[in-house]
């Protein structure tokens, strides 16, 4: 089985993209975030190529901000859409839609838009905070065969990040928010480092001053998996391919395969990237330019 997560930072510019890598990669299942869509809007823009390939599929979206998906071609049972406990922003009457959950070929599923923080001095830094104690609570109990997928706008260790100093007083890098992560992670392992220990690899690169040719980026897409989950993986890389040519999200999918890998263990980078001597001295902007 083949799970794949993707931001895709607005499905609807992404379409013409967006099918064809369904088509090439033939994932099982996939876990969208930032579809930028209504529930009736995704259903018009996606249902027919969707059916086409064989996906059954569960959107939880807002409109002009959020929005996550869970696409499968294994079942979709038991879907889940939106946070218990969730905590609100601005208010607690104003919930956000960045979690959708099913249970897709016997495994749970969680789809996943962790809130960006803004700032470390930004109410919304805080609510971030909130939301990952609130998300923890509902992973915990998610069961033996569990995924956790999605964009958690937090890089898990100083290693997957081009330079920490660069994002010195941004959010995404903070001891809170990293260690906010690791409680949500308890029972889960993370799988492409799992398989990739010291390999440079990254799923999000700034649109701004070349940042992806020169691959100066962050890994903040991951796929959590419990032990009896993880050690179904054959092969788990960051599809890079998808994040080239004219129109990308600034995001790559990451990809896991379970118990068969049909394209080899291709490894993180699909083709590796050229790597600068160093990318130190750069400074990027990311927390203000990545709002939600």
């Amino acid at each position: 089985m083949r799970i794949a997560t993707w931001n895709v930072n607005s499905i609807r510019p992404r379409l013409p993209r967006f099918v064809p890598w369904l088509e090439q990669r033939r994932p099982d299942v996939v876990c969208l975030q930032e579809t930028k869509l209504t529930d009736a809007a995704f259903d018009d823009l996606l249902g027919e190529p969707l059916s086409r390939l064989g996906y059954a599929w569960a959107h939880h979206g807002q409109g002009q901000w959020n929005g996550v998906a869970i696409l499968s071609r294994v079942g979709l049972d038991a879907v889940a859409a939106g946070l218990p406990g969730d905590p609100g922003f601005p208010d607690p009457a104003t919930r956000e839609a960045r979690l959708v959950a099913a249970t897709c070929g016997g495994v749970r599923v969680h789809s996943v838009y962790v809130p960006n923080g803004r700032t470390p001095d930004d109410p919304h830094y805080a609510y971030k905070l909130r939301w990952l104690e609130a998300l923890g609570a509902i992973v915990a109990d998610a069961g033996p065969a569990a995924v956790i997928c999605g964009d958690m706008n937090i890089a898990p260790t100083d290693a997957d990040v081009f330079d920490p100093a660069a994002y010195v007083g941004q959010t995404h890098v903070t001891p809170p928010e990293r260690a906010a992560l690791a409680r949500l992670a308890v029972g889960y392992r993370d799988v492409v480092r799992d398989h990739w220990p010291t390999e440079r690899i990254f799923s999000y690169w700034d649109y701004r001053a070349g940042m992806f040719h020169q691959d100066l980026g962050m890994r903040i897409d991951l796929i959590l998996a419990t032990t009896p989950v993880a050690e179904r993986v054959a092969a788990a890389w960051v599809d890079r391919e998808a994040r080239k040519g004219t129109g990308p999200s600034d995001h790559a999918p990451v990809v896991v395969d379970l118990d068969t890998a049909p394209d080899g263990d291709i490894g993180p980078m699909v083709p590796p990237p050229s790597r600068p001597a160093s990318g130190r001295g750069r400074t990027i902007p990311q927390a203000r330019s990545r709002r939600p």
